[in-house]
């Protein structure tokens, strides 16, 4: 049994601060290191694993976006059609990945493995830290209403 290895790793810095998004994201990782650790460069072996979990990737993402997109609706997040959008755009990405893998295009994996781990990480990084923050202060600005209600 070969080892696996951790391509990338998760970092307090990617934290939402939202334990269900976090806890999203971690799996989300876990399935980049998993799609790296199967880019092996034999082809056979690469197109029986990426048949075998693409379904489960497009479905984990679609959860994940819904939870997303849940909290912005919830807490009415001004940045919420954007956001969408770009989960749109991403979940065209994973499919026209899925539309080379069935033509037949070579690498499919790696490539796959590479953006998938570049999309979510930079993501994170600038759009999911908007809406946390965003969320932050409104239970912030709860909290503060409050105290200030109890003093009173």
């Amino acid at each position: 049994m070969k080892s696996e290895n951790e391509y990338v790793k998760w970092s307090d810095t990617y934290s939402m601060g939202i334990k269900i998004v976090d806890d999203q994201h971690k799996g989300l990782l876990e399935f980049v290191n998993d799609l790296f650790n199967h880019s092996t460069g034999n082809e056979k072996e690469e197109r029986a694993y990426f048949k075998k979990v693409i379904d489960q990737a497009v479905q984990y993402i679609k959860v994940h976006f819904e939870t997303e997109e849940k909290l912005m609706i919830a807490t009415k997040f001004p940045g919420y059609a954007e956001h969408k959008k770009a989960h749109a755009r991403f979940t065209l990405a994973v499919v026209d990945s899925a539309n080379d893998f069935e033509s037949g295009k070579k690498r499919v994996l790696a490539k796959f493995a590479t953006f998938l781990k570049d999309w979510i990480l930079t993501h994170i990084a600038i759009m999911d830290v908007q809406y946390a923050a965003y969320i932050k202060s409104i239970a912030a600005s709860k909290t503060d209403s409050a105290a200030n209600m109890e003093v009173h």
